[in-house]
């Protein structure tokens, strides 16, 4: 089946091409059986709205192909990216699990494959299968872990170049290995940066700038190339 913007959708868990080693991709057949009866399987475009800061919970979505960003928002319109989701994950969930409302917002960043499980459903499903559930309560432990991470990478460094290194050996590690370096698909604009690592555009901008004259990383066209890795982590343990 192929969706409106072109994406080749996967239904079916059980016989799924795709399957990450995501926190419910690694159920058993009959655990995956009983979800695939309760999802809707679609694609979203570039830029498409999950869910909204402060909207109540609904369902929860599953990432099966493509990135999702989490965003906070200030009163003031300040915004701040809490993390970028990866394939496999379960988005919403706290707020499904508490029934309170959603703490963030998730916007696409590619076009994405997600199943929705509304979330009578999704409880129900969590209190059949006791695999399932610890594998949700191993997620909320693992989003737990990346919100400490960005309050020590926001709170303790010690430099906005410290934070910038970071971000771009986080995000090289799902890059691949060439005779230039290390070769990852940037999906992320200079502002998003700036709202991960807690600085402006313009800062971002600037220390690209710095990082290519220095030979440590570089932009081409969309892809990140890091070139000098051991450069990027002195700076982050200066």
């Amino acid at each position: 089946m192929r969706s409106p913007n072109g994406l080749e959708l996967t239904e079916h868990c059980p016989n799924c091409s795709i399957r990450s080693s995501g926190f419910f991709c690694e159920l058993n057949p009959p655990a995956l059986k009983s979800l695939d009866q309760v999802k809707f399987t679609t694609g979203y475009p570039q830029g498409a709205l999950l869910f909204v800061e402060g909207d109540s919970p609904r369902g929860v979505f599953i990432l099966c192909r493509g990135r999702v960003k989490l965003t906070v928002t200030s009163s003031q319109g300040k915004s701040l990216i809490l993390r970028i989701c990866n394939p496999g994950e379960v988005l919403g969930l706290n707020a499904a699990v508490s029934g309170k409302p959603f703490q963030a917002t998730a916007e696409t960043l590619e076009n994405c494959q997600i199943s929705f499980i509304k979330r009578e459903d999704f409880l129900r499903f969590l209190q059949e299968q006791s695999a399932a559930s610890i594998r949700a309560s191993q997620q909320l432990s693992n989003n737990y872990q990346a919100a400490l991470g960005q309050l020590r990478s926001l709170g303790l460094s010690h430099s906005a170049s410290e934070r910038f290194a970071r971000f771009l050996l986080d995000w090289a590690s799902q890059g691949q290995d060439s005779e230039h370096g290390i070769r990852v698909r940037m999906t992320l604009t200079q502002e998003e940066i700036g709202q991960i690592i807690g600085t402006s555009r313009e800062t971002v901008s600037r220390m690209f700038s710095e990082f290519r004259t220095n030979q440590f990383a570089t932009m081409k066209g969309s892809t990140l190339v890091i070139q000098n890795k051991v450069a990027l982590e002195k700076i982050m343990a200066a």
